[in-house]
């Protein structure tokens, strides 16, 4: 049970967390799927049932991929008779974790309002455009990729140019360090 916006992707992967009895964090259960070297590795939360001598959950937590924890603990509920399935809420942690993003967002560049404007009515006229003339829509997506393509290519280079860290581009645009670079790259070697 995985949670992602498609602005920050994988660097702000929100995920549901286990919470032992001790306020600890497990580490990852190891699966057997039987003959063969493969070993499964899991953190879904069911997964901590305390049967076969893994950790048992009592709270699952808002968890992100960039290192954050929720501060809100949120009960499992264990089953009354052994071989069932514990029941969990995770829209607690999944709350925290939608806070956590708009945080992110709120530290991220904005950008200017004329253009946000702009891209909501480019986009709101291609969704129109899709229904009336799709082979006009996909040319005007095609135009847009070419257009983004230019653009991204003098940001990317733009951005590399100054003396900026990895750590400060990442932190502008939402991301890691890791997917800044990774995405500055990406752009920069766009034709």
């Amino acid at each position: 049970m995985g949670w992602q916006t498609e602005e920050f992707g994988s660097s702000h992967e929100g995920r549901v967390g286990v919470v032992l009895a001790d306020g600890t964090e497990p580490g990852p259960v190891y699966i057997d799927m039987g003959s063969g070297s493969h070993v499964q590795e899991t953190t879904e939360w069911w997964v901590y049932d305390g049967r076969y001598g893994r950790p048992r959950a009592t709270r699952v937590r808002g968890r992100c991929s960039c290192g954050w924890r929720g501060a809100g603990d949120y009960p499992v509920v264990l089953p009354r008779q052994p071989g069932q399935d514990p029941d969990l809420d995770s829209s607690g942690a999944y709350d925290d974790w939608s806070r956590h993003i708009d945080e992110v967002e709120s530290r991220s560049v904005p950008l200017p309002v004329v253009l946000e404007e702009l891209l909501d009515q480019v986009e709101e006229q291609l969704h129109a455009l899709c229904a009336e003339a799709p082979l006009a829509a996909l040319r005007a997506v095609a135009a847009l990729e070419r257009t983004t393509r230019r653009v991204g290519r003098d940001a990317a280079h733009g951005a590399q140019a100054g003396d900026l860290s990895w750590e400060t581009i990442g932190k502008a645009l939402g991301l890691t360090e890791r997917e800044a670079r990774s995405r500055l790259t990406q752009y920069s070697f766009r034709r």
